[in-house]
C-alpha cells in the first residue's frame, strides 16, 4: 500500500506541525493544543504528531516535542516513564487451560493493582516484597539525593508502589500472536512517585515563570530553560523516575510469569523475544545534526531496527513493531490506539452489556468500573496502524485472551 506523507499544519509565529493522522480523527481541542505548543520559542524544526493523538494536560498526548535548551515538565507529564513490556514464552495456545479465569485470578493475586491499593495491602502479596526490596536498593541512593533537595517527595509511595500496576489504562495481558505463541504483556509506569515528581516540578516551573505566565498560551506550558535553577534537578529526577518505571515493569513481568507457571504446573521459557519501551519521557538525542531534547508524550522511539509495542484496547489487537527510523517523526511512532472520547463520555454512552459484548473473547473484568476502558472509547487500531506505515513495520500481531485491570 502506498505511503502518504504527513499532513502539514503551518503555525503563525511558530514552528510547523506534521501529523501522521490520515484516516483517524483529530479533535479540534487537540489541534489548538498542538498550535499552542508549536508557538513556544525553543521548539526545534517541527512538532511530530502520532495517529493516536488526543487532548492532554498542557501538551497533546501522542506528540513528539523536540526542544533546544528547555524542557516542559507538563509535556513529560506525571506518569513519567509509563510504557510497555512484552515477552514471548515457549508456550503455545494449546498449553493454556480451556477456562482462563483461574489464570486471571492468579495474576491478580500476584500483582498488586487497582486504585484502592496502598502500602498496607503489601502483606497480601507473598513474593513481591523481597524482589521489590532488592530492586529498590538500586534506586534508593539516587532518590535520597533528590529528596535532600525536595523533601516533599519523600512522602510519596516510592518504595511501596514498586512492583504494582495501578489503575486506569494500565493492564496486564496474556496474548497469542499470529502463530498461536503465548506472550505476556503489561503497561505501567512510575506510579505514585512519578506523579509526585511530575506534579512538583510542574508547579516549580509555573512558580519560576510567574512573571511571564500571562505570555504563555497555556500555563501548563511553563518550562525550565537549561542552566536555570531547577533544570538540572528536573533532568535528574525525571531520569530516575524513568528507571523506576523500568524496574516496576520488570518486577511485575516476573511475578506474572511465576504465577503462570504455578497455574500451568509446568516449566516454560520466557523472554524469547522481549521488548521494553517508555512512551512518556524525555531524553537527549541527535536529530538533523543537532543534539535535541526529545519529549515523547504518548509516543514511542522507533529508531531503525528498534522494537516497540503499540497496544490496542481491551478486545482489540496489539502490535510488536520494528522502527523504520523516519527522521521527520524524530524516529517515533504511536503508543497505542489513543482515546476517542473521555472517560466520563464513555461511561455515559456505553452500557455494561456493551462492555460484555466488546470483550466477549477475553477473560477480563466485565463490570461498570471498567466501562471507561471499553474498546469503542478508543480509536480504531487498524486505522492508527495504517496511518503510520512509514514509521514502523509490524513484526507480530497479538490478540489478548486474558486482561487484568485495576
Amino acid at each position: 500500500m502506498k505511503h502518504r506523507p504527513p499532513q502539514l499544519l503551518e503555525v503563525a509565529g511558530g514552528k510547523p506541525i506534521k501529523l501522521w493522522t490520515h484516516g483517524v480523527p483529530v479533535e479540534d481541542a487537540a489541534r489548538r493544543q498542538l498550535i499552542n505548543t508549536a508557538q513556544l520559542p525553543f521548539i526545534f524544526k517541527h512538532l511530530a504528531v502520532m495517529p493516536d493523538v488526543h487532548l492532554g494536560k498542557g501538551s497533546t498526548i501522542g506528540s513528539v516535542i523536540p526542544t533546544l535548551g528547555a524542557i516542559i515538565p507538563a509535556a513529560v507529564g506525571v506518569d513519567i516513564g509509563c510504557g510497555m513490556i512484552a515477552a514471548r514464552t515457549s508456550l503455545r495456545a494449546c498449553d493454556l487451560p480451556d477456562h482462563l479465569h483461574g489464570l486471571r485470578s492468579a495474576i491478580e493475586q500476584a500483582v498488586p493493582h487497582g486504585k484502592t491499593f496502598c502500602q498496607h495491602d503489601r502483606g497480601a502479596w507473598s513474593d513481591v516484597p523481597a524482589a521489590a526490596d532488592q530492586a529498590w536498593q538500586t534506586l534508593a541512593g539516587r532518590f535520597r539525593a533528590i529528596i535532600e533537595k525536595y523533601p516533599r517527595l519523600e512522602k510519596s509511595n516510592h518504595r511501596h508502589h514498586l512492583g504494582t500496576l495501578g489503575g486506569g489504562n494500565h493492564f496486564i495481558e496474556v496474548c497469542l500472536d499470529q502463530d498461536e505463541r503465548v506472550w505476556i504483556m503489561l503497561h505501567s509506569g512510575s506510579r505514585g512517585v512519578g506523579n509526585a515528581i511530575g506534579t512538583h516540578f510542574i508547579e516549580l516551573a509555573q512558580a519560576d515563570m510567574r512573571q511571564h505566565l500571562a505570555n504563555l498560551p497555556d500555563r501548563d506550558l511553563a518550562y525550565f530553560e537549561e542552566g536555570s535553577r531547577h533544570f538540572a534537578d528536573y533532568v535528574e529526577a525525571v531520569g530516575w523516575a524513568q528507571d523506576y518505571a523500568r524496574q516496576n515493569r520488570a518486577l511485575m513481568l516476573q511475578a506474572v510469569l511465576d504465577a503462570t507457571r504455578r497455574v500451568l504446573r509446568r516449566p516454560f521459557e520466557a523472554r524469547l523475544e522481549a521488548v521494553d519501551c517508555h512512551h512518556n519521557y524525555v531524553q537527549r538525542e541527535q536529530h538533523f545534526g543537532r543534539e535535541v531534547l526529545v519529549t515523547r508524550k504518548g509516543a514511542v522511539s522507533a529508531q531503525r531496527g528498534q522494537l516497540g509495542i503499540i497496544p490496542g484496547s481491551m478486545g482489540a489487537r496489539s502490535y510488536i513493531v520494528r522502527g523504520l527510523g523516519n527522521p521527520e517523526s524524530f524516529c517515533s511512532c504511536s503508543h497505542g490506539a489513543g482515546r476517542l472520547m473521555s472517560r466520563s463520555q464513555a461511561k455515559k454512552r456505553f452500557t455494561l452489556e456493551d462492555q460484555r459484548r466488546a470483550t466477549a473473547a477475553v477473560e477480563c473484568r466485565k463490570d461498570r468500573e471498567v466501562i471507561d476502558e471499553i474498546p469503542m472509547a478508543y480509536k480504531d487500531i487498524d486505522a492508527v496502524m495504517a496511518a503510520q506505515r512509514d514509521l514502523v513495520e509490524v513484526v507480530h500481531t497479538l490478540r489478548q485472551v486474558v486482561c487484568v485491570k485495576g
